[in-house]
């Protein structure tokens, strides 16, 4: 199976085990995963991918918890969530990743900050990962922090 049967749709309220399923076995950030924010993938009728846009206090936004099941990757999920959650949110993007998913987000025009170019909120978490970095690299928060500076045109 491909992305031909790949469904994208909107997250509902029984995904939300699945999502914090996924998220916990990618050791992502495993907090703020309300299923409302979420566009997950969909292959005959099981959630295999998810994503999300979260809204921070700084005004600042950020494309977070992606997330494909490892039996689904490597068939365009990925990007397709990625496009997905780009076309709705446009203007400035950001995201945090590990170092070896860089490569990934720099396909859809993202690139690495300096700690000046950052939002207060990244630029507290940047603090916070050089203070435990360890810590956050398993759980997917390194500090590869990186902005889109233009939307994407589909």
């Amino acid at each position: 199976m491909g992305t031909e049967e790949a469904r994208l749709r909107p997250a509902r309220p029984e995904d939300q085990a699945v999502i914090r399923r996924l998220v916990h076995q990618a050791r992502l950030n495993p907090f703020d995963l309300h299923w409302s924010r979420f566009w997950v993938v969909e292959i005959a009728g099981q959630v295999v991918g998810a994503g999300q846009i979260r809204r921070h206090r700084d005004g600042s936004r950020e494309l977070a918890s992606l997330v494909v099941d490892p039996a689904w990757q490597g068939r365009g999920l990925g990007t397709m969530l990625v496009q997905a959650l780009m076309a709705q949110e446009p203007g400035p993007l950001y995201l945090v990743c590990r170092a070896e998913l860089e490569g990934f987000y720099r396909r859809f025009g993202f690139r690495r900050l300096s700690r000046q170019e950052m939002p207060p909120f990244f630029r507290w978490i940047d603090r916070i990962a050089k203070l435990f970095q360890r810590s956050w690299m398993v759980m997917g928060w390194g500090p590869g922090i990186t902005v889109r500076d233009q939307p994407t045109e589909g």
